[in-house]
């Protein structure tokens, strides 16, 4: 085989996001380039069900190779696709202590995306969650002892297998001690080698668990690489401790090049390049996929890239997609999994302080957002409303004030906890109303950043599926949750 007959582009999943306006109409020259180039799968954002299972079809059916059809289903096949089930956190999940949950939760997600057509999840996050003001992982992590983190991802990561979908362990070898959005910075993690083990343990038991891939961290770790390249550009991180001392024999994918933890300083194509020489074998979320191409042919042709180091990466994908290609059939969203997973994030909620409750007659529910900016809206706040009034609660600028307030960790927020502005409008709230019940979108650590209030709930997200799980709840508590119905999508 010849440079040139190097199915160079199967090294890349580019990104299709789905809009409102035109679903993946958007994306179209996306979908047509890749395809023309041969790219090995997308990785998919949003979409309807339906919409989604007839993309899939789509590019299965016009692909030369089987695809790898990937998305971040941290939360459920419901946090992308509308339609499928979505999930609590995994902060959640992790609260409660059942691995017979997280591995439900794995099952669960693997049968719905397979379903639509997607067969490899980003997921399960294996960051232990060490730092409280990390701005990125918080509730992505089943928790802050790695022990019991461990135990989660093998569940997960075994649920998953049983649903027929590719599992992800992420962001190796740890990205729970940051107080950087690798996002859009480049952070860096001090901690010794010893103290590392720590954030290995759950990894471990992922391979152990047979994990079929590792999502790589844009961050520095000098304990580990003291040359100081992220781990998804450093040999020594993903070659000797990766593949030598872990023994790990599946897919490396990259976290996405277009993140400025990677491109810090240098091109998404060098970095490309630069990626699969340490040991990466999928470069995820490419924006200019011919320069991508180019370049790793160029360094091919030029020996600064080993030939054989792109045929393993190739060797690799193809046997993976292999493994799940083709339709998975079954449907999405089935009542029993819904109310199921009401029903987790139910058990999950906490009550900081005092006795939150509905008020008796008319609500003035409060919404303080606090999860504004970034790219990307946060998630719907229509299903919390939306359920108290489904079950009769009068909803009115006149009542007593019920407070909701949305501060979740999200991508390109930058910061963990309650912004000061935010504080204020709750205080302003609980002055007027001492009693008043406060809905805590987020997680119960940040409960001291909110002295003034007497009655506080936390609910560890702003997803939908917890919106419902607090109506729900507060309903039960004042008798009226008799009837209740989940009607959440999001």
């Amino acid at each position: 085989m010849t440079e040139d007959r190097l199915e160079i582009a199967r090294l890349m999943l580019p990104a299709l996001r789905w809009s409102a306006d035109n679903g993946f109409e958007g994306f179209r020259e996306t979908i047509e380039s890749g395809l023309a180039l041969g790219v090995g799968g997308f990785i998919l954002f949003g979409g309807e069900a339906e919409g989604v299972r007839e993309l899939t079809a789509e590019l299965r059916r016009r692909a030369p190779h089987p695809l790898l059809i990937a998305s971040d289903l941290e939360r459920g096949a419901g946090q992308q696709f509308r339609g499928a089930t979505p999930l609590p956190p995994a902060a959640a999940i992790g609260w409660l202590g059942d691995e017979e949950v997280a591995e439900r939760a794995g099952e669960l997600t693997a049968r719905e995306a397979r379903a639509l057509g997607v067969n490899w999840i980003y997921a399960p996050d294996a960051d232990v969650d060490l730092e409280p003001e990390n701005p990125i992982i918080g509730v992505r992590s089943f928790g802050t002892g790695a022990e019991a983190v461990a135990a989660q991802v093998a569940a997960w990561v075994r649920g998953c297998r049983r649903g027929g979908a590719l599992s992800c362990a992420k962001h190796f070898p740890g990205h729970g001690r940051t107080v950087g959005d690798s996002h859009i910075e480049r952070p860096s993690v001090k901690a010794s080698r010893h103290d590392l083990e720590i954030d290995l343990l759950p990894f471990r038991a992922a391979v152990r668990a047979g994990v079929d891939s590792m999502m790589t961290a844009h961050v520095v770790y000098p304990a580990l690489d003291p040359g100081g390249d992220p781990a998804t550009l450093s040999p020594r991180i993903l070659g000797d401790l990766l593949r030598g001392e872990m023994g790990f024999e599946g897919l490396v994918v990259t976290d996405a090049i277009v993140m400025d933890g990677l491109v810090e300083g240098t091109t998404e194509a060098a970095a490309a390049v630069r990626a699969l020489a340490a040991g990466c074998d999928v470069l995820l979320y490419p924006q200019d996929m011919e320069a991508v191409v180019a370049a790793v042919r160029d360094a091919v042709e030029s020996r600064r890239l080993p030939r054989e180091r792109v045929e393993d990466a190739l060797r690799r994908i193809a046997q993976a997609a292999a493994r799940v290609d083709g339709e998975a059939g079954g449907g999405v969203g089935a009542e029993a999994d819904r109310r199921w997973a009401l029903e987790v994030g139910m058990r999950a909620l906490r009550v900081c302080r005092g006795q939150p409750v509905l008020p008796a007659g008319p609500v003035r529910l409060v919404e303080v957002e606090d999860d504004a900016g970034g790219p990307y809206p946060p998630y719907p706040r229509d299903a919390l409303p939306a359920a108290l009034r489904r079950a009769g609660v009068e909803l009115s600028d006149e009542g007593t004030p019920v407070v909701a307030l949305y501060s979740d960790i999200r991508a390109w927020k930058g910061r963990p906890g309650i912004s000061a502005a935010a504080q204020e409008r709750v205080r302003q709230v609980t002055a007027g109303s001492p009693d008043a019940t406060v809905l805590m979108f987020s997680h119960p650590r940040l409960a001291h950043e909110l002295p003034t209030t007497r009655n506080l709930l936390a609910a560890w997200g702003g997803e939908g599926i917890m919106q419902e799980a607090v109506a729900a709840w507060l309903l039960g508590q004042s008798g009226g949750a008799a009837g209740f119905t989940s009607g959440v999508d999001r």
